[in-house]
């Protein structure tokens, strides 16, 4: 498995049309690569061509709503993200993120609505069927890593693999191949209380896109990081969703986070507000 596509599957520039190639020849080949790597795409193609975007949704919500007791958290949540897709989800401590990012990857469920992921309602699935969905089509990175600790960071970027059936030659060189890719392979051996929170957080990436799911959620992925490790685990994470063409959904409170996204919504009052 490699991890240096520039453009999703989906978008070879063969498949791109007349007007959005000239656009390119224009500015040059090397310098549309360049924009792609460093997330300026929408400004090369903009308002000349859909052909890059997916036809379809890795995830839909429709009028989504949770309460607890008399409380009610959100109501009537819209929400749509494609492949290669990054939203963060904003919003002030206590208000329902969580609750909300648990409702959209089947691990809490809502009170009215509709979760789609990769064309599979979640309410229509049994327990069986819904924990095949979460094990081979969803990745989730936790604010405090969650790495098991009497594995190796290597064992933990590998139990994903194990558990879809990875074959072992190929389960090996695609772990081997995200340890070199995230700068850690010195590392692989190392148990989880002998890293620092950035390689943590590292290793919890490489574990959440092993198995190239549909789409990640992400809780608060830098909130236990210092700065500089921060912006490098969001940087890591950015170019990893582009390259296997992953959507991302991120509840943060830092604006510096969200920034790395292609759309924001905040959530307040009950409803969530997509961001100009």
């Amino acid at each position: 498995m490699t991890y240096d596509a520039i453009l999703p599957r989906e978008a070879r520039i063969s498949d791109l049309d007349e007007r959005t190639r000239f656009r390119i020849d224009s500015i040059g080949i090397g310098t549309f690569t360049n924009c792609i790597s460093k997330r300026l795409f929408s400004q090369v193609t903009k308002g000349l061509s859909t052909e890059l975007k997916a036809d379809k949704f890795v995830l839909e919500a429709r009028s989504l709503s949770k309460s607890f007791g008399d409380r009610t958290l959100f109501t009537e949540v819209n929400l749509e993200i494609r492949p290669g897709e990054m939203s963060a989800l904003l919003g002030p401590s206590g208000v329902g993120k969580s609750t909300l990012l648990n409702c959209l990857e089947g691990v809490e469920t809502y009170d009215s609505g509709s979760v789609v992921i990769d064309n599979q309602t979640l309410e229509s699935l049994d327990e069986d069927q819904m924990a095949l969905l979460r094990r081979e089509k969803i990745g989730t990175i936790f604010q405090f890593f969650h790495l098991l600790p009497t594995l190796t960071a290597f064992e933990n970027i590998e139990l994903p693999l194990q558990l879809i059936g990875m074959p072992e030659e190929e389960r090996l060189q695609c772990v081997f191949s995200l340890l070199k890719r995230l700068n850690i392979d010195h590392r692989a051996d190392a148990f989880p209380a002998q890293l620092s929170g950035g390689e943590m957080q590292r290793i919890a990436i490489a574990r959440a896109i092993a198995h190239r799911p549909k789409i990640i959620f992400a809780d608060e992925p830098t909130g236990n990081l210092d700065e500089k490790s921060g912006r490098e685990a969001l940087q890591l994470l950015t170019e990893l969703c582009q390259e296997i063409n992953t959507g991302l959904l991120m509840v943060t409170h830092s604006q510096d986070a969200a920034a790395y996204c292609d759309f924001r919504y905040t959530l307040a009052d009950e409803r969530l507000i997509q961001n100009a």
